[in-house]
């Protein structure tokens, strides 16, 4: 998950058929052009001996469940060991109990590390997807994090096609997160020409209305702690998409609520979509088009 990160009304029906129809041969054509670009990309980085990084998501609460796990265990350790003499069974019973607890928490501790090395690479392709994008759109990142949103998106643009990808960089959110060290990962997957990476907070852009085709945040929302503070964050979100244009939001938590603050804020086409289970979190994408 990065950093802070700083959708109404009518839902589009779509008819099945047995053919498909352009827009879909589009979008799949849309897919293998990026899933190659995905292959060239990492073979041309492995080549260079330069592989991107994008972090640990929270690492200070992955710290703490291994952290957990490790106390658990030795505590109940520690119990069966003074009591192993004179009651065997009920200690023995407990050390069970509380290694069965030790387990759970060194388990989270690795599903969350396994979201944030493997299962978050393939999120991104999934939501890529979703965007549907043409190859020319001017997008905006919001809460780039290490550019791992932002280097999927530009590989699916062409040389009309720009990412401005923004963050305030904290470290205690996603480890190693900079501005050099996602400019790095950029540069490494061939698509550092592509996007302009700036400090800027989620709910405050200091960019002008309908600016972008399309806007992005990917698990940042859910960061601040007041509704008041999320809602407006969406709004401001909302805000630099032209009309017409295209916003999706993913997060772990109150993507329910996003697509209320939209539809209320005139949005079309508002879908909420479940994108499966990360970082011991059921995990939900919000579409709109304004």
């Amino acid at each position: 998950m990065a950093s802070k990160r700083g959708t109404g009304g009518k839902k589009s029906d779509s008819a099945a058929s047995e053919s498909p129809s352009p827009t879909q041969s589009q979008s799949s054509s849309q897919n293998k052009t990026g899933a190659a670009a995905s292959t060239s990309s990492a073979a041309s980085a492995a080549a260079s001996g330069t592989v991107a990084n994008y972090g640990l998501d929270s690492p200070g609460e992955i710290k703490s469940m291994y952290s957990r796990g490790a106390w658990t265990f030795a505590f109940g350790f520690a119990l069966w060991f003074m009591n192993r003499t004179e009651y065997p069974g009920p200690g023995l019973a407990m050390f069970g109990a509380l290694a069965l607890v030790a387990g759970v928490f060194v388990w989270a501790g690795w599903f969350m590390t396994w979201s944030s090395r493997t299962g978050k690479l393939k999120l991104r392709d999934q939501l890529v997807s979703m965007l549907a994008l043409s190859g020319d759109e001017k997008v905006l990142d919001a809460g780039c994090g290490l550019g791992l949103m932002s280097i999927g998106i530009a590989k699916r643009l062409d040389k009309m096609g720009r990412v401005t990808a923004i963050d305030v960089w904290d470290p205690q959110i996603i480890s190693g997160s900079s501005s050099d060290s996602a400019r790095r990962n950029a540069k490494s997957e061939n698509v550092a020409e592509r996007i302009l990476f700036e400090t800027c907070p989620v709910h405050n852009l200091h960019f002008r209305d309908g600016m972008f085709d399309v806007v992005f945040s990917f698990a940042g929302i859910h960061r601040f702690e007041e509704e008041t503070e999320r809602d407006a964050t969406v709004r401001e979100l909302y805000r630099v998409v032209k009309p017409g244009g295209k916003l999706l939001i993913f997060d772990t938590s109150f993507v329910s609520r996003y697509a209320e603050v939209l539809r209320e804020a005139g949005a079309l086409e508002v879908n909420v979509t479940s994108t499966g289970f990360l970082w011991c979190r059921y995990t939900k994408a919000v579409t709109a088009r304004k």
